[in-house]
């Protein structure tokens, strides 16, 4: 928000989205580094919503990100495609991807900053109530999610969809404000069961409010339609995985949130 500088500029670009969804492209900064969102929300609403973080997997601000960010803005949320990367870095492939993430995770500080960035912004629209917020991640975005919660940022709630799960500091779990909702993929061979088990651990000890889901078939990436349909390489899309998984968003963001049912 103030420290960072957080409205740098929202471009006059409106693309296409569903019937009342308004989308905009969003820039905003964390210190010098110039971020570019998506941000969608229900232009016909009246008054202040809840305002979601969405951080996307290792390949960016995607269009399966913006797909996301459209399906809660059509639930009445004010959604933010929030940028980890930076403007115009978009990986093009795995390689490039892995390399840019890799980044983040060596440096969880910057990690944490970058989606500070995000959630100091959308908590500065005019659309959002920044008392009802929360964030979700994919794979690499699930691991931002946690950080972010980690460093006892205002949510009301954690949303992981085939996240990352490790964290050098698992001591950091102390600070969660909010409640905690993994969605997993049982036979994902990249967050092991070992993974599972030390995250569990981790927040029975840090007495955080959390649910952890696992989805029987489900590899990585089981939310990602591009993914394939191989489970052999470890990551695939599983379309009955990704209806459960949005489905037990969508409770508990009510729960969270209450008011109306979305």
């Amino acid at each position: 928000m103030k420290g960072l500088l957080a409205v740098i500029a929202v471009l006059a670009v409106t693309l296409p989205a569903a019937a009342g969804v308004k989308t905009e492209l969003v820039e905003y900064k964390q210190g010098d580094v110039v971020l570019q969102g998506y941000i969608s929300f229900d232009e016909s609403a009246t008054g202040k919503r809840p305002g979601i973080v969405v951080i996307h997997d290792w390949m960016g601000v995607s269009d399966d990100t913006k797909m996301r960010t459209e399906m809660l803005a059509k639930l009445g949320y004010v959604a933010l495609a929030a940028d980890i990367y930076g403007k115009g870095v978009r990986p093009s492939n795995a390689q490039e991807a892995m390399a840019e993430a890799g980044k983040f995770y060596k440096d969880r500080a910057l990690l944490r900053a970058r989606a500070k960035a995000g959630l100091d912004f959308l908590m500065g629209r005019p659309e959002v109530d920044p008392s009802r917020v929360a964030v979700m991640g994919y794979c690499f975005g699930g691991g931002a999610a946690l950080e972010l919660a980690m460093t006892g940022a205002p949510l009301k709630g954690v949303v992981t969809f085939h996240g990352s799960l490790s964290t050098p500091t698992p001591e950091d779990a102390k600070n969660i404000k909010g409640k905690v909702l993994v969605l997993h993929g049982a036979d994902d061979p990249f967050v092991k069961q070992s993974d599972v088990t030390a995250f569990m651990d981790e927040m029975r000890k840090a007495g955080v409010d959390w649910e952890l889901v696992q989805y029987s078939g489900a590899v990585h990436a089981f939310t990602i339609r591009s993914a394939g349909s191989n489970n052999s390489k470890g990551t695939a899309y599983n379309a009955e995985a990704d209806r459960r998984s949005w489905q037990a968003m969508k409770d508990f963001f009510q729960e969270i949130f209450g008011g109306r049912e979305m």
